[in-house]
């Protein structure tokens, strides 16, 4: 396997092992502790990270042995490692999937082992998923949608042209999209420009976010659907200058969109709370390890952070 995978004890100790394939088995590891394991996306989105721990301090608090598998963006990698780790008979597992259609497959088989399965961030189809965590995205991006409308409105004469920086092998992005869509369709005095695809890297989204500029020297506005995209939606309206005459609106906060914010340009942000997703995605699975039951669908709510509201969060992305 390319991808990694992490943990906060013995780190030095298992990265060797899984440098050799998995030599050292999380079977053995876990005779008396019971070992959970978190498929991850990547480790570059901050995002992604604050899942992580939030996970880990569940896992901590409980006396479970998390283990985090990095991807590297690679739906193989989590379908090879969920694979893996049903050999090794961990006790639950938590997917961010890559794509949540070709993961389903090793879902499957993890329940037909009796390895409980749930879901964070990204929705997964129909299937023997215990619990889907995270925020309802549909409605979230609708409501940024609504904040863009009622900020024209009041700071930019009713009129923008918007483009939008996705992640179109993304399908939570794509309904975070999807919403915002929905909500300024049918808006006077708003145009759009059209959707450029990030692909959930943030140097992608740089140049995707530069050619959206470029083709439109018109563009007033950028709606950036994920932490890569909203980062290279910044970092392109930087580098050409546009500062004055573009906001941002983007979700997942960084030092970047923080700085943005201070600054006047980037306008909003959908503000989630990984931490809380990583570690109900623990308690979910150790309720079922314990013969309890979760909530099919555990929601985690947003903020929509902006000069107003954006000081407690500093701290946070220093």
């Amino acid at each position: 396997m390319t991808g990694r995978i992490t943990r906060r004890a013995s780190l030095a100790a298992f990265g060797a092992a899984a440098a050799l394939g998995f030599a050292a088995t999380v079977t053995a590891q876990a005779q008396d502790t019971k070992t959970f394991a978190l498929v991850q996306i990547n480790q570059q989105a901050l995002f992604f990270n604050q899942m992580n721990e939030g996970a880990q301090q569940a896992a901590d608090a409980a006396g479970i042995d998390l283990v985090i598998f990095n991807a590297n963006n690679d739906p193989a990698e989590q379908n090879n490692a969920i694979e893996t780790y049903i050999q090794q008979g961990v006790g639950g597992l938590a997917v961010v999937a890559i794509d949540v259609n070709g993961i389903m497959p090793a879902v499957q088989q993890a329940e037909a082992a009796g390895i409980p399965v749930v879901a964070i961030d990204a929705i997964l189809p129909e299937g023997p998923q215990k619990a889907q965590i995270g925020v309802d995205n549909a409605k979230a991006g609708a409501d940024m949608g609504a904040f863009f409308l009622d900020y024209i409105e009041k700071n930019m004469d009713g009129k923008a042209k918007i483009g939008i920086v996705g992640a179109l092998n993304s399908f939570i992005q794509n309904v975070r999209q999807e919403g915002f869509e929905s909500k300024i369709k049918d808006a006077g005095g708003v145009t759009v420009a059209g959707v450029v695809d990030g692909r959930n890297i943030q140097d992608v989204a740089l140049s995707a976010a530069e050619n959206l500029i470029t083709a439109n020297p018109d563009l007033t506005a950028i709606y950036a659907t994920g932490e890569p995209a909203l980062v290279g939606a910044i970092a392109a309206v930087e580098s050409q200058g546009r500062q004055d005459s573009i906001k941002i609106f983007g979700w997942d906060l960084t030092a970047q969109a923080i700085k943005g914010i201070d600054e006047g340009f980037v306008a909003a942000v959908v503000q989630q709370d990984p931490a809380a997703m990583g570690a109900a995605a623990v308690q979910s699975l150790k309720a079922i390890n314990e013969g309890g039951s979760v909530a099919a669908v555990v929601s985690v709510p947003i903020t929509i952070v902006t000069g107003a509201n954006v000081d407690p969060y500093r701290s946070v992305f220093q």
